[in-house]
């Protein structure tokens, strides 16, 4: 598979706007980009309050036509693990299903950006986490994280787990990374690359509802 599978160091760390950004630049590379994440969970807090969900943002990033069911097969209301929003919703999420739904979105386009959910280890079933969908499809995998105090831990225990994992850490992506970055934030950065001899990007704050303003972001090639 081309493409490359984005997790984070826990939630509301950046994830998403980093792989619509991702999902964007590609596109405005001239490829054809396919966008899919395992579950989505929150969709009462985003209708609530007018936001488009991750799995919507995505697709709008990758400019596809992919319905709903393919980029996200399992959608829930509550904000809430996956594992959980299934069983509150009387359902079990099926490993096989999110599998072969990646790869038959990635064998419809050039490349495909994958979103995790969470962190690297939040369980989709009891049995199957985030880390054993990323390692099924085998792609490259980027780690969004805030830059501020804490970082460097949560960064360097996710680059650990995805190494565990036998999977190419691709790059470390400090988001949002701001115009006069602190003295802890430029230690930061500097300390994850070289503890974790890992590229450590930056994106700057990113005005999600205005796609046009995105910068660009590139991991090197799929």
């Amino acid at each position: 598979m081309r493409g490359w599978f984005v997790t984070g160091t826990g939630t509301e760390v950046g994830k998403t706007v980093v792989a619509a950004v991702l999902a964007r630049t590609l596109r405005g590379d001239g490829l054809e980009v396919a966008v899919f994440k395992p579950a989505v969970s929150g969709l009462d807090d985003y209708a609530a309050s007018g936001e488009r969900p991750d799995h919507e943002l995505l697709r709008l990033a990758a400019g596809s036509d992919q319905t709903d069911d393919e980029v996200a097969p399992y959608r829930y209301g509550p904000p809430v693990s996956p594992h959980l929003g299934a069983e509150l919703a009387g359902e079990t999420i099926d490993p096989a299903r999110l599998e072969a739904a990646a790869r038959s979105a990635e064998a419809r386009a050039d490349v495909l950006v994958c979103e995790g959910v969470g962190g690297f280890l939040v369980p989709l079933t009891p049995d199957y986490l985030v880390r054993d969908l990323a390692r099924a499809l085998a792609l490259p995998v980027a780690i969004a994280a805030p830059p501020g105090l804490g970082t460097i831990n949560h960064t360097l225990l996710t680059l650990a787990a995805v190494r565990a994992a036998e999977l190419e850490a691709a790059a470390v992506v400090l988001t949002p990374w701001p115009a006069e970055p602190s003295e802890v934030e430029r230690s930061n950065r500097e300390t994850i690359a070289s503890l974790g001899d890992v590229p450590v990007l930056t994106l700057e704050p990113v005005a999600v509802a205005d796609p046009e303003s995105w910068p660009e972001l590139r991991l090197g090639g799929p």
